[in-house]
């Protein structure tokens, strides 16, 4: 193999797993944010029942 093959492959690899980590970084803010909006949700719900 060339080493221009070698360093195509290379990058490639680095580049999908850049965007798996990414993925799975906004699968984690996505959860996040709806837990955190369900809290908030349960919070004002209490507040108006008192």
């Amino acid at each position: 193999m060339s080493k221009v093959v070698i360093a195509v492959a290379c990058l490639s690899l680095l580049t999908l797993a850049a965007c798996g980590n990414t993925a799975r970084g906004l699968k984690q803010d996505g959860v996040q944010t709806s837990n955190a909006l369900d809290d908030a949700t349960r919070r004002i719900a209490k507040a108006d029942a008192n």
